[in-house]
């Protein structure tokens, strides 16, 4: 179970039972005055004043439009982390996710990129000594694409398999956490009130 710590304003602000409510009636939804009045068949002054006190220990915020008369309530990230403390884990899949994606990401990139590496002739068989198929062989299997230039010595562009290797492992990775990180969201979306 993840913790939540509490401060002495939230201690205060939590003692109320009636404030629990007006909590509860916020989860997941941003409300005027008067649709909070309704669910918790509270007057619009209680209702107010204790918005002040949920407001100053920081689990609602008051959302106001320029030019508009209405006013709207919604939760806070600290007030929505009383009532599903679970939100915290989904933070840190998501953040592990797409970390997983962003290293796959670059390690394919320097696997298509390469290295370029200078090889003397001890290190590559040319193609044109009559050995044709062994050339092309010999070198396939040592990862090198090349050819020789002014100096007689071979530019080689080398391809890591390992960068592939890490890169489809980080994509594995990124598609799982990514699956179970929606999934525990979609399964706190709903109410267990």
């Amino acid at each position: 179970m993840t913790k939540v710590t509490l401060d002495k304003e939230t201690f205060k602000a939590l003692a109320s039972d009636t404030r629990l409510n007006i909590l509860m009636a916020l989860d997941g939804k941003k409300m005027s005055l008067k649709e909070i009045s309704k669910a918790t068949t509270l007057n619009k002054a209680t209702l107010h004043e204790h918005l002040t006190k949920l407001r100053e220990a920081g689990l609602v915020k008051k959302k106001e439009r320029e030019g508009h008369k209405w006013v709207y309530y919604k939760l806070t990230w600290k007030g929505e982390s009383l009532l599903h403390p679970e939100n915290a884990r989904i933070v840190v899949l998501f953040s592990v996710a797409f970390i997983a994606l962003w290293t796959g990401i670059i390690q394919l990139i320097w696997y298509i990129k390469g290295s370029i590496i200078n090889l003397g002739y001890d290190n590559f068989v040319p193609e044109n000594e009559g050995q044709e198929a062994l050339g092309r062989d010999a070198n396939a299997s040592k990862g090198l694409l090349g050819t020789y230039n002014d100096g007689g010595v071979l530019n080689a562009i080398y391809r890591d398999p390992m960068f592939l290797y890490i890169a489809i492992v980080c994509f594995v990775i990124f598609a799982v956490v990514l699956y179970i990180s929606v999934w525990k969201y979609k399964k706190n979306k709903t109410p267990k009130f």
